[in-house]
């Protein structure tokens, strides 16, 4: 069977061929009746028109590629909807490329020799389908620069840091300054904080958030209510036991993400410590399971989908040629759940 051209559209719909190319192109107005009779006859011969081709005389893909370090961590999903809402609405389509990182790597992210080639060869192959852009999507903050090579298409980075290209990315010390406003607010004064890795960008913001708020709302300053974890749910669990046994308990924890949170939950409930009556805890990324646990975290939710639609706002504006104008960095909001309460009088 020959492929169907616009000729033959334009016979069966009895209208001039640049009539038809209107109509596919949406460059001029065409009267509704012709323009629905075109249509139809496009549908009847099933005809699909030859993208590359149209692209080639356009010298434009309106195509850009999306490369994700790990698709079925948290935050990347939403991160991946912000870019598609941006590029439906600026006609742009998306080309979505998986390094699985999570799966390889696991947190070794500082051994970037171990997984830069599959950064690389997601690139040559983006690139080699005539992307006019890149979006990288980062698993966790840190600093990429040097990571790839674009061979001089546009590229932004979400959800990391570079040196040399624009990042997007949210305010992460602005965020745990808040959550411990939230906190002073209710009444705490003691407050443990549980800390990832002090070797991460976002532990490092979260921290100078924390530090900020003891100084500003004048709270002690007690080192053995600081603890550093390693965003997992078993830091939590052992270092809320040890805050717990100190002779002046904490009447809050701030765990900085809330798997570490779900730790926190599970030594107050083997050590008959109730939540929030005895013990208020806070998370933060808003996770979906925070919302089903008994009680609900109360936490820091991130503005994933911002971070991804500002990405690809800045990407479509330097692939026009223009500058990328540098916005202030999206904020976190606060999720007031049942984990946190005033503390009771002892």
């Amino acid at each position: 069977m020959s492929e169907v051209g616009i000729k033959e559209i334009a016979a069966r719909a009895n209208v001039s061929t640049a009539t038809v190319s209107y109509v596919l192109n949406g460059t001029r107005n065409v009267k509704l009746n012709t323009r629905e009779r075109v249509l139809r006859v496009i549908e009847e011969l099933n005809y699909r028109p030859n993208n590359a081709a149209q692209s080639l005389k356009r010298k434009r893909t309106n195509t850009i590629g999306v490369i994700a370090e790990d698709v079925t961590v948290f935050n990347v999903p939403e991160i991946i909807d912000g870019i598609n809402d941006c590029a439906d609405k600026m006609d742009m389509h998306i080309l979505l490329t998986n390094l699985r990182l999570d799966k390889r790597i696991g947190r070794n992210f500082d051994q970037t020799d171990r997984y830069r080639h599959f950064a690389d060869n997601a690139v040559s192959e983006l690139l080699s389908k005539q992307v006019e852009g890149i979006v990288y999507i980062g698993v966790h903050p840190r600093d990429l620069t040097g990571l790839i090579d674009t061979l001089g298409k546009p590229i932004v980075y979400a959800y990391c840091y570079t040196q040399s290209e624009i990042s997007i990315q949210y305010h992460d010390e602005q965020a745990s300054y808040e959550a411990m406003a939230y906190l002073v607010k209710k009444g705490h004064k003691r407050i443990g904080i549980i800390s990832g890795t002090m070797d991460s960008i976002p532990s490092r913001l979260r921290f100078n958030g924390y530090y900020k708020a003891v100084t500003e709302f004048e709270l002690p300053f007690d080192p053995q209510l600081i603890k550093m974890g390693n965003w997992e749910a078993e830091s939590g669990y052992w270092l809320t036991k040890e805050l717990m046994e100190l002779d002046e308990r904490p009447t809050a924890i701030l765990a900085m993400n809330d798997v570490m949170a779900v730790g926190v939950m599970r030594a107050a409930s083997e050590m008959n410590v109730q939540i929030p009556r005895d013990l208020s805890v806070m998370g933060f990324d808003n996770r979906e399971f925070s919302d089903y646990l008994i009680p609900r975290i109360t936490t820091m939710d991130l503005p994933l989908h911002e971070i991804g639609y500002q990405a690809m706002d800045s990407l479509a504006l330097m692939i026009k040629g223009e500058q990328a104008v540098r916005k202030p960095m999206p904020e976190c909001k606060l999720i007031e759940r049942d984990s946190v309460a005033s503390p009771r009088l002892r």
